[in-house]
């Protein structure tokens, strides 16, 4: 097997597009279709200010990576949230202060012992009601919300890749999560003091990102969050790759086939939604947008 384009010795083939590329050709490919992503889908332009999520794994640190060789202003904001077993969230920063010295990037990091007194371990033995990705979501989203907002950033930047979304979508279809599937998209909108979100990954495999990562010397972390062992998506991700084995080009046909059922229903559901929420609240607590009186950030830290 030999490079399409060059005939070259290839470094990956891509079955759902029948394709193999060597290294040129692969970085070409992936950068280029990045970049149409974003301006087809009016992602973020050029001036804007671009704040990219990063956790210290691949999908994060090469989208930064990217967006700064791509000219975009852009900056990165890491969350410590203190978790302890296998010291997996103080390796985590080390990766991403590694990474912001080699590629010379800005890096905002948030302590969510120094700034809140409390590390997401403690709050998970205090909050038992509240499973451990469910405490992580709700606190990053809030963090990463109020920081851009604060900051004047124009869009939120996540490395959602394909088999992030397509095992989420698969969850929400499997129990009809009506509300989920809303809000599921590659572009959110800036809604309601909700600030515009946006996955320019979100057509690559997991096995593309990666791959990236490591052609372009993007050193990252490979552990496995010790909270997300028993996560559903992960289960759902190996029922998908069985499918994908199969199937090649199942999870990119399930993924875009679910837009077009989604603008036929799910977006007037979503209109209604809006206009029976009414006008925008804000939390009783930090004024933040929240649909009840105290939004779930403050809930979760409440004694």
């Amino acid at each position: 097997m030999k490079c399409k384009i060059c005939k070259g010795k290839p470094v990956i083939y891509l079955r759902a597009s029948n394709l193999a590329l060597c290294k040129e050709h692969f970085v070409e490919r992936f950068e280029k279709i990045t970049y149409e992503n974003i301006n087809k889908f009016k992602m973020f332009k050029e001036n804007e200010k671009i704040l990219v999520a990063v956790s210290g794994g691949k999908d994060s640190l090469s989208l930064l990576y990217l967006l700064k060789k791509l000219n975009f202003n852009v900056y990165g904001l890491h969350i410590n949230l203190g978790i302890e077993e296998n010291d997996y969230s103080l390796k985590s920063e080390e990766y991403v202060k590694k990474f912001s010295e080699n590629f010379d990037v800005k890096i905002y990091v948030y302590d969510l012992k120094k700034e809140k007194g409390k590390k997401i371990s403690e709050l998970i033995k205090e909050k038992r009601n509240y499973k451990a990705c469910s405490i992580c979501g709700i606190i990053k989203r809030y963090i990463m919300n109020k920081f851009a907002n604060d900051e004047k950033f124009d869009a939120i930047a996540t490395g959602h890749n394909l088999d992030d979304e397509v095992s989420r979508l698969f969850g929400n279809i499997l129990f009809w999560q009506e509300g989920y599937l809303i809000h599921q998209d590659i572009v959110l909108e800036k809604e309601n003091g909700l600030l515009k979100k946006v996955k320019p990954f979100a057509f690559f495999t997991e096995k593309e990102t990666c791959l990236y990562a490591i052609l372009n010397e993007i050193d990252y972390i490979k552990d496995e969050c010790p909270y997300s062992k028993d996560a559903k998506t992960i289960f759902y991700k190996n029922i998908l790759n069985k499918i994908e084995e199969n199937s090649p080009g199942a999870k990119i046909r399930f993924y875009k086939g679910f837009f077009d059922i989604q603008k036929k229903y799910f977006r007037k559901v979503h209109k209604k939604h809006i206009e029976l929420l009414g006008e925008e609240k804000k939390c009783k607590i930090c004024g933040m947008p929240t649909i009840k009186e105290i939004c779930g950030f403050c809930r979760i830290f409440e004694k």
